[in-house]
This record gives structure tokens, sequence and C-alpha cells, in this order.
């Protein structure tokens, strides 16, 4: 089975960063075979951001390198639920931030509204880690891949210096998903 994953927001808010972590997670640390592509739009910070990862879950080749139908949707942005909601598979996945995402369109995919930017700046005093507070998030409702991986990935691909902030961020984001979506677990 291919997961398709689909992470959307604006540019600054780090998604194309989640993104490679996810994959390192995946790819080196779990073994998968792993496809990650972004998008930029016009301007990199404000403008539109998409991340896609494709993960092979038992083995599996990855035949088309692009996300099709997604099994799961992280949306930071209006623009990115407005835009992915309607490409997702019916027994999908839709995390977004109700901070940034007013409405998100009709799906028949499982909805997790979060408060990820108003806890981001709680937990961290800033907008700055809410990449890694959103991917622990997705980790945990999805367990896509092991809480392990995905720590060994921050610190792997974090920027100099900053890998123990962003550790902390993921963490954050792990106990963020278990007091927001208790019933999930």
């Amino acid at each position: 089975m291919i997961k398709e994953i689909r992470m959307g927001g604006t540019g600054g808010q780090g998604l194309i960063l989640a993104g490679l972590v996810l994959a390192e997670a995946a790819g080196i640390y779990e073994g998968k075979e792993v496809i990650q592509v972004q998008e930029y739009g016009g301007a990199m910070r404000g403008g539109s951001v998409l991340s896609e990862i494709l993960i092979g879950l038992k083995g599996e080749n990855i035949l088309y390198p692009a996300v099709t139908k997604a099994d799961i949707l992280l949306a930071l942005s209006q623009e990115a639920a407005d835009r992915w909601t309607g490409a997702m598979k019916k027994d999908g996945c839709i995390l977004y931030d109700v901070s940034n995402v007013m409405k998100v369109p009709p799906s028949t995919a499982k909805v997790y509204p979060a408060p990820i930017t108003e806890m981001t700046k709680k937990k961290l005093g800033g907008e700055l880690g809410i990449n890694m507070v959103a991917l622990g998030m997705m980790r945990e409702i999805t367990e896509i891949v092991s809480r392990e991986a995905l720590e060994w990935a921050v610190l792997q691909k974090a920027p100099k210096g900053s890998g123990e902030f962003n550790l902390q961020a993921l963490r954050h984001g792990f106990a963020l998903a278990k007091e927001t979506f208790p019933s999930k677990k």
C-alpha cells in the first residue's frame, strides 16, 4: 500500500522541512520506499507551499511520483484546505489549523481541527516550530511512521543548531494530539 501525504500552507511555516523530515524518517530510518516533492508559490515567504510525500508501506514500489488522491492532508492555510480537500481518498485524514483555516470544504475524509498556531505560540513563544508541532500531531493521528523515526530524522534534517528546538516542537505536537484528540488513542 502506498500512502500519499500532502502538506500545504504558506512560505515560512517550514512545511518543506517537515516533508523532508517525514521522508527521511520513513526512507532512511524505517527502510521504506519514499518520494518527496515540493512546490513553491510566487514568493517564498507568504506564498503557497506544498510538500508531497509518497511512502511505500510494505515494500511496494512507487510507480507514479506524485500524489493523486491523498490519504493525509495537513492544511496550515485556507488556500491549502480549499485546493486539496477535494483530492482526498474517501477514508483519508485531514488535519488543519483552526487559526488559519476558517472552513474546510465538505469531504468524506475524517477531519481533525486543531489550534496548531495558537498552541505553538503558547508552548514555544512564537510561530517558529509550527511545522514540527503539526508533524508531531499528524504522526499521532495517523501513525504513518514511528515517533523514534521522526525524532531521529528531526535531528538529521534540522538546520545546524536548531535540532533540540525542533525536537522539542515535535514532542509538543505528540502531546497536543493526545490532548486535542483523546479518543484517537
